[in-house]
């Protein structure tokens, strides 16, 4: 898209950022011949119809939001405009980096200088507050350091407009997990002290390095946030009362716009502000006798036995080891299970395994000692008459979300909450249990040639490129197996991991023995459900698969129910 001349008016010049909602672009103002910054909400172009109306709706209230404050903090708006049936955003250009970004390079801000940055900030909140708007989405990402000194915060994308009715749908979170306050994880309406608690979060990940709450997965990030104090600061000097002080449970106890401005004033010049101090709550050598401590936290923070995982039980129609499953398709290798009589391990890692691996790769055997053992069937046959219409063959289309539909396509629409464009005939079959994770194949030939999809809304990573290296380590021992790519990406915005690789699935294991191939797509979608695009065919056959999975990434459509 770069040189496209959007409303005939600005040019594109080269991506500057990118997040869930959309692309920001550098861009020339061809009337009043300057620079500015344009966001393209690229994500309109992958939802349904109604979900587009809520996003617009969404880009007018981030337009409409800001132009309603006015401070030197907060990055101007100068038009919103319709090109190509979506909107865009005409905004200041600020040149610079965002905070995110000096602390991945610089790996911390030193505090007095985070402190400054702090005090901008919440001078730009509470101009914002006087205006009746609340941000909502305060992160290192949304800070902006200009190479003049200045400090601007942007991306009122979420933010809410008071007595505005809300756009979001009843239960939606909306904002990083990592720096929502604790009372909007509880569901609660928030209020400014809900960006100021955010501020805190903000603050504490310039001086640490690190956010305070973030841990492997959306929910237990949510789950330390509401039950678990932030460790200890460390680098912070004398900003880290302040930090602690915003950082409160409680809305009602953290301090004022007002105070909170003081006390980053203070910081900023080196002093320690003592306000600040009456924030810090007492240190006792257990538990308050004034405060329960969290259900299922210990002594320093720790999980108490009430959060370990159980082992998981055996799960039924698991073959004993030694025992190849026959009829099983070639796509997918397996984890060994346990015999009947031996000891199931448990305990978090266990779990772990068995979930993540069923998520992505299945039905042909790991090859270990010359012995093929498989977890799962693929229960072929199983399918009862009229189980096909689990999913709704929409009616032909010429197009979709991502571009052309090939000729002969038609989209599902899944009962798993999702839709994607196949060719006609493939078969829809459920694989596994369908608990927190859902994995949905559809294959035209009994899985010589299938997609799976899969659906996981308590994902044990919260990096997928993470979790494909942590699959591979348990496909190594495939018979020729071969890694052609595994890389970080961008899908739809979010950060993904694509992995490619090859091996040679065996008779003995699967009725399509050979040299096979496999690709995925793994990304985690803003709510935090982990989805896995996944395709496997014969070698032979790739060239037209490879294709069929562009297509089928271009007509994907997440949450459709």
């Amino acid at each position: 898209m770069q040189g496209l001349l959007v409303a005939g008016r600005y040019r594109l010049a080269d991506s500057i950022g990118s997040g869930g909602m959309g692309r920001v672009w550098r861009a020339h103002d061809e009337v009043l011949h300057r620079s500015v910054a344009i966001k393209e909400l690229t994500a309109a172009l992958y939802v349904s119809e109604s979900e587009q109306a809520i996003l617009l709706a969404r880009t007018r209230a981030e337009a409409r939001a800001a132009a309603r404050i006015s401070h030197t903090a907060v990055v101007t708006v100068h038009d919103v405009l319709e090109h190509d049936g979506r909107p865009w955003i005409v905004m200041e250009l600020v040149e610079g980096r965002s905070l995110a970004d000096a602390v991945k390079e610089e790996g911390r801000v030193e505090p007095r200088e985070a402190a400054r940055i702090g005090l901008w900030v919440l001078r730009a909140l509470r101009a914002a507050h006087t205006a009746g708007v609340l941000h909502r989405d305060v992160k290192p990402g949304n800070v902006l350091l200009g190479r003049d000194g200045r400090v601007l915060l942007t991306d009122f994308g979420i933010a809410q407009i008071e007595g505005d009715t809300t756009i979001t749908r009843t239960g939606e979170v909306v904002g990083s997990v990592d720096y929502l306050a604790p009372e909007r994880v509880r569901g609660h309406d928030p209020g400014p002290s809900s960006d100021l608690w955010a501020l805190g979060a903000t603050l504490y990940t310039a001086v640490e390095g690190r956010s305070p709450f973030r841990r492997t997965t959306p929910l237990t990030t949510m789950q330390a946030v509401v039950e678990e104090e932030a460790a200890e600061l460390r680098h912070a000097g004398p900003l880290a009362p302040v930090i602690t002080a915003l950082l409160r449970k409680d809305p009602a106890s953290r301090p004022d716009p007002s105070e909170a401005e003081r006390m980053l004033a203070e910081a900023a010049e080196g002093r320690r502000p003592n306000a600040a101090q009456a924030y810090v709550p007492t240190q006792y050598g257990g538990t308050s006798p004034y405060q329960e401590a969290p259900s299922g936290i210990g002594p320093a923070g720790s999980h108490s036995a009430s959060h370990t995982r159980t082992p998981l039980p055996p799960l039924a129609g698991t073959p004993a080891a030694g025992t190849p499953t026959a009829g099983t398709p070639a796509g997918h290798p397996t984890l060994a299970a346990p015999t009947a009589t031996g000891p199931r391990p448990g305990g978090p890692g266990r779990r772990r395994r068995l979930r993540t691996l069923a998520l992505v790769v299945a039905l042909a055997a790991i090859i270990g000692g010359g012995t093929a053992v498989v977890l799962q069937q693929w229960h072929e046959g199983r399918q009862t008459p009229g189980a096909e219409s689990g999913s709704t063959v929409a009616p032909q289309s010429t197009a979709h979300p991502g571009g052309s539909v090939p000729a002969g396509w038609t989209r599902r629409d899944d009962p798993a909450g999702f839709s994607l464009y196949l060719p006609k005939g493939w078969k829809r079959q459920p694989f596994g249990p369908q608990g927190e994770l859902k994995q949905i194949d559809y294959t035209p030939d009994g899985g010589r040639h299938f997609v799976r999809i899969a659906v996981d809304t308590s994902p044990d990573f919260g990096d997928p490129y993470a979790h494909q290296l942590d699959l591979e380590q348990q496909l190594k021992d495939l018979v020729h197996y071969q890694r052609l790519t595994l890389k970080r990406s961008i899908y739809r915005d979010r950060e993904s991991a694509v992995w490619e690789y090859t091996w040679t699935a065996q008779a003995k294991d699967t009725k399509f023995p050979g040299p096979r191939r496999a690709i995925e797509e793994t990304y985690i979608a803003r709510d935090g459900t982990e989805y896995a695009l996944y395709m496997s065919a014969p070698a032979s056959d790739w060239a037209k698969a490879r294709k069929q999975f562009t297509s089928l990434l271009q007509g994907w459509q997440e949450k459709t129910s």
